[in-house]
Parts: C-alpha cells; structure tokens; sequence
C-alpha cells in the first residue's frame, strides 16, 4: 500500500481530514473550557469579596452613631486603619484572628467614605494611591498602571438609629485569578500543538489501518480482473487463431469447415459458461439474486446428481458411490437450480481430481437442524497452505490439470457463494496424495413442497 499513490494520497487527505477535525474540536473544547473556568473563578471571587463585605457591614452598623462621624468605637473596630489626613502606621499591625482577618491579608483593602464619597477611613494598600473622593458604584473593576486589577464592592452603611452613614468599600486584588488564568491559557497553548501533533500521528496510522480493508479489496479487484482478463483471452484467442488458419486455407472440404466450426463452438460455449459464472458471482456479491426459494428433497438431489454425473465417472475410471445415513426424507429451503449447481460443482470437483482407479463417496447424514453433504475422494488432495485460498476465483491447485478438464477456477467460488446465499457452509480437510474431504452443512426446513 505504501508504493501507491492513490492509496498514499488518499490516506493523507483522510489523515488530514481526521486532524482539522479534531483541531477544531480541541480548539473549540480549549475555548470553552478556559471561559468556564474563568467564569467559575469570576464568581467564587465575587461571592468571596461579598461574604467579606457583608460580615464587616453587619459588625460596623451597630457603633455608627452619628452620620460622617469615626468615631474611637470604629477605630477599635478597624486596627490598623488610618484616618484620611492623619498620619498612618508605618508597619503593619499584628494580625488578630477576628473578622478583619481576611482583609488584613495584602490582597485586600478597605474604605469609609461619607455621603458625599469623601474617603474617611482607609485600610490596606490602595490601588488608586492617596484619594479624597471615589467613585460609589456598586461593583466596579480598577485597573492600576502596572497592569494589576482589583475588584471592589460598596454597600451603604446606616447609623442605629437607620440614618444614611456613609458607604462602605472593600476591594480585592485579581492578581491570583489573572495568574491562574494565565496558566490555563499557556497549558493550552501549549498543550493543543502537542495534542494536534500527537492526534496527527495517531490519525495518520488509523488511517492506514481503516486504508487496509479497502486496499485488500482493491488488490483483490485488481487480480480478479487480470484473472478474468487471462481467462476470456484464452478462448478468444483460441477462435482468433482457428478462423486466422482457416482464413488463409483457400480451399476447405465440408470436413474441415466443420472442424473449423466444431471448435469456435467449444471456445464460444466455454467464453459464454465464463461469463455467466462472474455474472452469478457478481449477483451474489451484490445480493441480488432473485432465485425461487422452496423446499428441495436433498435425497432426490442427491440421486439425480449422481445419476448426471455416472458417465463423468466412468469417462474419468473413478467409482462413485452414494451413501443415505438417514432412513427420512432432508427439505432445505433452497433455489433448486443453485443447489443442483452448488452439490454438483463439489461432486464434480472430486472427479476431476481424482487419477483413474480412485473412488468418490457422497454422504448424507443430519446434525441437528442440519443437513450434513459429505464429498470425499482419493485425489490427489490439497496442501495446508492452499486449502484457504481454494475458494479464490480463478486459484487453482493443479493449474494445468483444470485447463485440461475445462476448469476456470470458479467452481468452488461459486459454491461458496451459493453455500453463503443458503445460510450454509463448506468445510474442507485435505492431505497430499491422500484426498479430500469436503462437508457442507445447510439448514433443514420442516416445510416440504405442495403437490398440485
């Protein structure tokens, strides 16, 4: 297969078709994959930055007392915040494990703001350096010169008594998203080429291997039709060659002409047998026959054929016998024609395939719901190693021994087919100068035929 084109071209295309596929496939899965992902980090993000939020609203609304006013309950609330305009800590208080714990960590920051967003109270590092007034939009997404993004959350804060405070604003840093996220898109970018590359060799050797099946296919087409070429060629030559001598005779007696005649009709009949034969085949391959299945004796099949094929026998000096193992009647369901031609090629077969003085058994015996044809000779068998191709079209285990009988090789490939078409099978178990046996089984039917 590697030595051919075709056969190479079209395992490409198919090789490429299978990974721009799954190139698009892997593409598409990437994206969706990496915006699942950051959706799902997006909200555990904002549902984090709310439960924070939400817990530092609940504990500073009861110790607001006047609006606009810090007072020192909220300074103790809040350690470590510095009041806008006073001078802050340098270092950072020690971390208490209280509410406050989440915001003290250095992704998150803090404010209080008036009515008026004038910031009061800052805690933390803050993303938009010294501020006096901010903006009070609920949710808001700050990005700073450095690249860096930070999300924050502003509630409103109501004294106890229910009046407006002032608002309430903790922002987080998006530093570990934007980096986790970073990271997905490198394994991807990464991970895709080298999955395509992988995904492209595994294409390329599955493609060989679905490539294989047809290309058999294709070799067999291609010896069928070269067998069959050979085998037409050589009865149209031989009529080519009789007319091209009789041609150049000028003078012909009636004897001769009818010579002349006599062997264009061998050829002819033989090319027209030929031919009928691919045309079956062909059918069968095609499951398109449209023979008339109806309960057939198998008995008097058996006697018929055997009575046909007595003179073939004595012609050949090979005794044929019949043996019934059952004391009943065997129906098959079957075309009549094709059983006749499917036993008769068997029983031929062992003829021709047998020297002067050999002998042919047929045997009928029943296994279960099944006819069992037993064909068994004395010729001159058939080594292990051919046993399997015997079935072949055109193959032949004594080539020169079939073109003398009139054999084209097609016998048992017709056999096998009508076998196949009866839902039955043909077995065979041969040695060398020693014979063959060849058992066909085919279903039985309990129906038999209607008399009229």
């Amino acid at each position: 297969m590697h030595q051919n084109k075709l056969f190479n071209q079209t395992r490409l295309r198919l090789a490429a078709s299978y990974g721009g596929v799954m190139a698009i496939i892997l593409g598409l899965s990437g994206i969706g994959f990496y915006r699942i992902m950051a959706h799902a980090n997006w909200q555990a993000t904002q549902h984090e930055l709310e439960y924070t939020t939400g817990k530092l609203h609940t504990a500073l609304e009861p110790v607001l007392k006047q609006p606009d006013q810090v007072e020192a309950r909220i300074e103790k609330l809040l350690p470590g915040c510095c009041r806008v305009g006073t001078t802050c800590p340098v270092n950072d208080p020690p971390k208490q494990r209280n509410l406050l714990a989440p915001v003290q960590s250095s992704s998150y920051y803090l404010r209080l703001t008036d009515r008026s967003g004038q910031v009061l109270v800052m805690m933390g590092e803050q993303p938009e350096g010294k501020l006096t007034h901010v903006s009070l939009q609920p949710w808001q997404t700050i990005a700073t010169p450095d690249g860096n993004r930070f999300l924050q959350l502003t509630r409103v804060l109501n004294t106890t008594t229910g009046r407006p405070w002032g608002y309430l604003q903790v922002g987080r840093s998006l530093q570990d998203l934007d980096d986790h996220l970073a990271t997905i898109r490198l394994v991807l970018l990464l991970g895709l080429p080298l999955a395509l590359v992988a995904i492209t060799a595994a294409s390329w050797w599955l493609s060989g291997l679905a490539m294989q099946p047809i290309y058999r296919s294709y070799r067999q087409i291609q010896q069928f039709t070269a067998d069959a070429a050979h085998e037409l060629r050589t009865p149209l030559a031989a009529i080519r060659a009789t007319l091209e001598a009789t041609l150049q005779e000028p003078d012909l007696s009636p004897t001769e002409t009818r010579n002349t005649l006599q062997v264009i009709e061998r050829q002819s009949n033989r090319l027209a047998q030929l031919v009928q034969d691919l045309l079956l085949l062909s059918r069968m391959d095609l499951q398109a026959t449209s023979g008339k299945y109806e309960p057939c004796c198998l008995n008097d099949v058996i006697a018929d054929l055997t009575e046909e094929l007595t003179g073939l026998a004595l012609k050949a000096n090979v005794l044929l016998t019949t043996e019934i193992q059952v004391d009943h009647l065997l129906y098959v369901l079957a075309d009549a024609a094709q059983l006749y031609r499917l036993i008769g090629n068997l029983m031929t077969n062992a003829i021709q395939y047998t020297p002067a003085g050999g002998k042919v058994w047929v045997m009928v015996s029943q296994d279960d719901q099944f006819a069992v044809i037993q064909i068994q000779d004395t010729g001159i068998g058939i080594a292990a190693g051919e046993q399997r191709r015997i079935f072949d079209r055109f193959y032949r285990v004594n080539s020169d021994r079939s073109r003398q009988s009139g054999g084209s090789g097609l016998g048992l490939a017709i056999a096998q087919a009508i076998a196949r078409s009866h839902h039955g099978e043909i077995k065979v178990q041969s040695e060398p100068d020693k014979g063959s046996l060849f058992t066909l089984r085919l279903p039985l039917t309990n129906s038999q035929p209607v008399d009229d």
